[in-house]
């Protein structure tokens, strides 16, 4: 029979397991059938995965998950909000499942100055968001958005909030209610002062505002996109908090060009997007400086072409997710959209390096250089099922990209070293 003594340490141990700011170190049994670690045997790179519980998420491609000293990463579990030391692969529960809310691809993003994750809350009054410290779990209330409000980023000083507010233009039949939800859109950005919480908006729209990301070099500067069907809409737009006037930053030339999934450099001064002249023809990764105009756009292979593209911090590599049965890789362009026989997408985690010859070119009606990229396999995706998009990011120091993926059942978060195993 247990002693006393035994249950009573068996209780603690499980009430610590509770606690938010423990590291976590066993493997759970939901984990145990997914391999922890291997070297691609197609590619030849070594894979480590990162998460333990099934059902984990790394973040969308575009908004920062890395602390500004590049030794945390943060992901989504079952638990929380976690971070992983990318030199330990510890991970450390830092706001618990029941703290935030998650909203798509907004609602989480990590400070690049201060070391603080930010993120949303429900509350009664509206959207609560918060900040915690990635090392000291301090919390704290940053500021109290209107319902309709949707968090999509942190500038890059820490000084703002950055996101959207949708309302509606009908009025509800009785007091109290909302409006109604059948009604136009109407949206507008805001502003939050991360001191002293205080919103500003500005851009009030009709169009469907999406996308919204803040430039990681200049605090005043925002990227976003208009959102629909791609071939009817000019997607890429640039503005500057507290304007009215957005900046087109590809407008399309023909029928049927689709640009967009748009992202920033890491010095913020490229936006790259993707680029199909048209739709399911011709496969490009174009860029624009976002200071001189200078446009460049590099050409892929039918089958290299990635759900989302994303670039290292030195600017010199990209990498790409592939893409499955039902992207626009495996499709006959419009107005047919047919599934190819046989396939034409790829279902790999894709290195690409660009190569030193240019060829002029017109982009967006404007001159621009044309070059390719050289693509390399990195991960094998062809048991992924592409209904999770894997979204790549490199990490700070280059060597590693990290995806999500339910390659072997369970979602996971996983990182391929850029590096190939010797022989």
């Amino acid at each position: 029979m247990m002693s006393i003594l035994c249950r009573a340490v068996l209780v603690a141990v499980f009430i610590g397991c509770l606690f938010a700011g423990q590291v976590v170190a066993d493997e759970p049994a939901s984990s145990r059938d997914v391999p922890r670690e291997w070297v691609d045997v197609k590619t030849g790179h070594r894979v480590v995965r990162l998460s333990d519980l099934d059902g984990s998420a790394s973040r969308y491609f575009h908004q920062n998950a890395y602390s500004p000293e590049g030794d945390q990463l943060l992901i989504v579990t079952p638990r929380g909000l976690e971070t992983v030391d990318l030199k330990t692969r510890e991970l450390r529960v830092i706001v618990p499942r029941r703290q935030y809310r998650m909203g798509g691809s907004s609602g989480i993003e990590v400070g690049r100055r201060t070391r603080h994750v930010y993120y949303s809350a429900f509350d009664r009054t509206g959207v609560i968001v918060r900040a915690t410290h990635l090392d000291t779990l301090e919390t704290r209330d940053v500021a109290t958005l209107p319902f309709g409000a949707s968090l999509n980023g942190v500038n890059a000083d820490e000084t703002l909030l950055f996101g959207t507010i949708r309302e509606r233009t009908g009025t509800s039949s009785s007091p109290g209610q909302r409006p109604d939800p059948a009604s136009p859109r109407q949206m507008k950005f805001f502003t939050a002062s991360i001191e002293t919480g205080e919103i500003e908006t500005f851009h009030p729209s009709s169009d469907w505002l999406n996308h919204g990301q803040c430039s990681p070099t200049d605090p005043k500067l925002a990227l976003f996109c208009h959102e629909g069907l791609w071939h009817d809409v000019d997607r890429v737009w640039t503005i500057r908090f507290g304007s009215d006037q957005p900046k087109l930053m590809h407008r399309r030339q023909q029928q049927y060009e689709i640009a967009g999934h748009e992202f920033f450099s890491a010095d913020g001064k490229w936006v790259w997007y993707d680029l199909q002249t048209p739709r399911a023809t011709e496969f490009w990764l174009a860029g624009v400086n976002v200071e001189t105009g200078e446009r460049i756009r590099y050409s892929l292979a039918r089958e290299e072409w990635s759900v989302h593209y994303n670039v290292s911090r030195d600017g010199k590599l990209f990498v790409g997710d592939g893409g499955g049965p039902n992207s626009v890789a495996n499709q006959t362009p419009l107005p047919e959209k047919k599934r190819l026989n046989p396939p034409g997408n790829g279902q790999w985690i894709y290195l690409f390096r660009p190569a030193d010859e240019f060829e002029t070119a017109t982009v967006s009606g404007e001159p621009a250089k044309s070059g390719r990229l050289i693509a390399e396999r990195l991960v094998d995706l062809s048991t992924h099922d592409y209904r999770l998009e894997p979204n790549v990011t490199f990490t700070p120091d280059g060597q590693w990209i990290v995806f999500r993926s339910n390659m072997h059942g369970e979602r996971h978060v996983y990182a391929v070293s850029v590096e190939r195993e010797a022989e």
